[in-house]
């Protein structure tokens, strides 16, 4: 996630897709602001792992993300999908607390991230795309580190740092420079780093991206067991057919909005979801043309 960090005043005006001069005859709640779970769901009913509610954000003119909710059910796998530009990195952003959103409201857990952020930041590991890490530091002393970083006992990282290492097959690169990783390499540090402190949940931002079909298998098998065992992952992908056969509810989200959300067979809707998603973004194109291409 390489979005600008540039902290807009929370009071700002929303954006708005169609009239962005307009104010809202009902503006989302403000970040850190009470709001009801959408839907108006019972006192009763379980929270969600992850909570989105309202949230909007602009970049001067572009209006990146226009009044997203969301709801991520606890023990789910959950899959993000959209074109390019379609703001789902800018979404996470601001619903892991990287980027501060210019309205709405992202609960972990039932915790405001905004409001009580080291609280709701003890309760998620987050894989950013593209975001700098220690890259000096060895990859064991990187994974040590961001365990004791979140107040770990030492004995404790001790113990986990060498299993995550040899889960992820990094073992004889221990304590390899992290700047002399492959990019591959480089995204399975990370995830071992978001790992670390067993979070409730995982919030991964284009994680098989470099990462060879091997290491991808053993990826996806760490964190079916983690999300068997009662754990949330949100993972944002381009791969159709991954997302389709990986994650148990998916939402399409295309110009800052969300098109459809739900479990994958109903947003699919007897389709995959890879004819679903085109359907529902738009964008294909036939193939005339560009006869100078032909061999013969």
């Amino acid at each position: 996630m390489t979005e600008s960090r540039h902290e807009p005043t929370p009071t700002s005006a929303p954006p708005q897709a169609s009239a962005p001069q307009q104010q809202p005859a009902a503006p989302p709640p403000q970040p850190g602001a009470a709001a009801s779970p959408p839907g108006g769901s019972s006192a009763g009913a379980p929270l969600a792992a992850l909570s989105i509610r309202g949230l909007a954000k602009r970049f001067g003119d572009k209006i990146a993300v226009d009044g997203v909710s969301l709801e991520v059910p606890a023990g789910s796998f959950y899959g993000m999908v959209g074109p390019n530009g379609a703001g789902k990195t800018t979404t996470l952003s601001m619903a892991t607390g990287l980027l501060r959103p210019d309205f709405g409201t992202a609960l972990i857990h039932g915790v405001d991230v905004w409001a009580r952020p080291l609280e709701a930041k003890k309760l998620m590991g987050v894989l950013p795309d593209g975001v700098r890490l220690f890259d000096r530091l060895t990859g064991e002393q990187l994974v040590t580190y961001s365990g004791l970083l979140r107040g770990m006992d030492r004995e404790v990282v001790g113990s986990r740092v060498p299993e995550l290492l040899a889960a992820l097959d990094l073992e004889a690169d221990a304590g390899s420079l992290v700047v002399d990783y492959s990019a591959g390499m480089t995204k399975k540090i990370a995830l071992a780093s978001a790992l670390i402190h067993a979070p409730r949940l995982l919030v991964l931002d284009e994680p098989f991206e470099s990462v060879d079909p091997v290491s991808a298998a053993n990826i996806r098998g760490i964190l079916e067991g983690y999300v068997s065992s009662g754990g949330t992952v949100i993972v944002s992908s381009h791969v159709m057919d991954l997302v389709q056969r990986m994650c148990s509810h998916v939402a399409v989200v295309a110009g800052g909005r969300v098109l459809a959300a739900g479990p994958v067979d109903e947003v699919r809707n007897g389709s995959t979801l890879e004819e679903r998603f085109v359907q529902l973004v738009g964008g294909g194109h036939r193939t005339e043309g560009l006869e100078w291409l032909r061999t013969f």
